[in-house]
């Protein structure tokens, strides 16, 4: 890519640098460095062939790596820069913070290097629904006509978008609560916290760690700070933020927005934020259809992201234009087939109890697909809440267990078929199941509520599997 002169007051000539780990950012965080003359010394505890093969091309470039030691800190370093799955409890840092050397992740590195015309950030963070949201965003600013791309986790790397020779007049940010964690210096036009459920506790420690760094995206917002209004912990956040003279507080909800909110008035998503007059005016945005698929959890994302970009001015026809011409990434709550009047339903992307909670509240009745690896996530609060919409369970994976005793405490009516096996027709068995269980005008529904690993590569893959194995069963039925 071509590089932009970066900010003056970063002299990164000579200046020692370690970076923490190979990888998507790991790997170009190391080549941008070096092109702006630092001396890099990449770390990574790994040492296996795919890891020998990156180090092998950075050393080419003149980078040095080293395989194998994560845990010590190389000699005259300045400065770390981490990719961000690395925990914050890592001896590499430790040492780092006893020496005095501060320590960046990949978004902080981006941030202090833009330049000085550099476009502001409208930026996401959330448990669940951070991708659709930031996608959602950044359609409705290219219908307003605005260069804009979605980064972060998803799409461009911020690296290169500050960096590259494009220019942006804003950009759509998807931030992770590991990236937060690293990112101090982080200072967006608007941003949104879209909810908070425990997640990823193994790497922040606690939930409160958690959301404390979720947090971090309100910290010096400029114009707004949007907030879940049937999320209070999210509201808590915005009030604890120290952010700029003038910004506010926006909220948006399912229900009928109060003034300062976005909301839903008669399948109509209205505006009464960014209006003359918000306590007697709103102002029309789209309607629920126009959203893709109309799940609650999506309807909710939809106004999170028409408020960011109210908040950075554009105008009404844009927001419902963006929303008309946005589809979702595969394996979100999305439609696969209908065979016999039953309705099967890909979100693979439930990884969590939470974001399952979400993609089970939108149908009735359903046959849930369930199970994979728990990551210390307990399930008799989502079985409870959704317990009357299940005609029945097929549960998968190493950790079923754990929601099969939620069910029998909380659905003991529910039938289960629990099926013992993890080969490569695991997926399609499950399927066969599920459609022997259930009825026309019922979903089948895949909503893992686990991560995929123990079955899958990853949960493109599981999602894969199940849209595999469902047009194979509608293939036998057209036979």
């Amino acid at each position: 890519m071509g590089i932009r002169k970066v900010s003056e007051q970063l002299d990164w000539q000579g200046k020692h640098v370690t970076v923490a780990g190979l990888g998507v950012s790991g790997i170009p965080a190391a080549r941008v460095l070096h092109g702006l003359g630092a001396v890099v010394t990449v770390v990574n505890d790994g040492d296996d062939e795919r890891s020998r093969a990156q180090a092998a091309e950075l050393e080419a470039a003149g980078i040095t790596v080293r395989l194998g030691d994560g845990a010590t800190l190389p000699p005259g370093t300045e400065l770390v820069v981490t990719t961000p799955g690395w925990q914050p409890d890592k001896p590499l840092f430790q040492a780092a913070r006893a020496a005095g050397v501060e320590i960046w992740g990949d978004v902080e590195l981006a941030w202090r290097l833009r330049g000085p015309d550099a476009a502001p950030w409208l930026a996401v963070t959330g448990t669940n629904g951070k991708t659709t949201t930031v996608r959602m965003l950044a359609s409705i600013l290219e219908a307003a006509g605005l260069r804009t791309a979605a980064v972060g986790n998803i799409g461009v790397s911020l690296l290169d978008a500050v960096l590259g020779e494009e220019r942006y007049d804003v950009l759509a940010v998807e931030l992770s609560s590991y990236q937060l964690h690293w990112a101090p210096s982080l200072r967006a036009h608007s941003a949104v916290v879209l909810n908070l459920a425990p997640d990823h506790l193994d790497w922040h420690g606690s939930m409160e760690a958690y959301a404390a760094d979720k947090g971090r995206i309100y910290e010096g917002n400029q114009v707004a700070c949007v907030f879940n209004v049937a999320d209070r912990t999210t509201e808590d956040l915005v009030r604890e933020a120290d952010v700029e003279e003038g910004c506010r507080a926006i909220g948006f909800t399912l229900g009928t927005p109060g003034p300062s909110e976005l909301g839903v008035v008669e399948n109509i998503l209205v505006d009464r934020a960014f209006v003359e007059n918000r306590q007697k005016n709103a102002q029309e945005l789209a309607e629920v259809s126009d959203v893709q698929p109309p799940a609650p959890h999506n309807i909710a994302n939809a106004l999170a992201a028409a408020a960011l970009a109210r908040a950075f001015g554009v105008e009404p026809k844009a927001v419902r234009d963006g929303l008309r011409a946005f589809r979702p990434d595969p394996h979100r709550i999305e439609l696969v087939e209908e065979i016999q009047g039953v309705v099967y339903v890909d979100d693979s992307k439930a990884t969590n109890t939470h974001a399952a909670e979400a993609s089970l509240a939108a149908y009735d009745p359903i046959v849930w697909i369930a199970g994979g690896l728990a990551k210390g996530a307990t399930f008799d609060e989502l079985v409870a809440k959704s317990a009357k919409r299940l005609r029945g369970v097929v549960l998968i994976g190493q950790d079923r267990e754990l929601i099969r005793e939620a069910l029998v405490r909380h659905a003991p009516e529910v039938p289960v078929v629990d099926l013992d096996r993890t080969d490569t027709g695991a997926m399609s068995a499950a399927v066969q199941e599920a459609a022997a269980l259930a009825r026309p005008g019922d979903t089948v529904l895949l909503a893992p509520a686990c991560a995929s690993m123990d079955m899958f590569a990853n949960y493109n893959k599981r999602g894969e599997a199940f849209a595999d194995a469902v047009r194979a069963l509608a293939a036998t039925g057209r036979a």
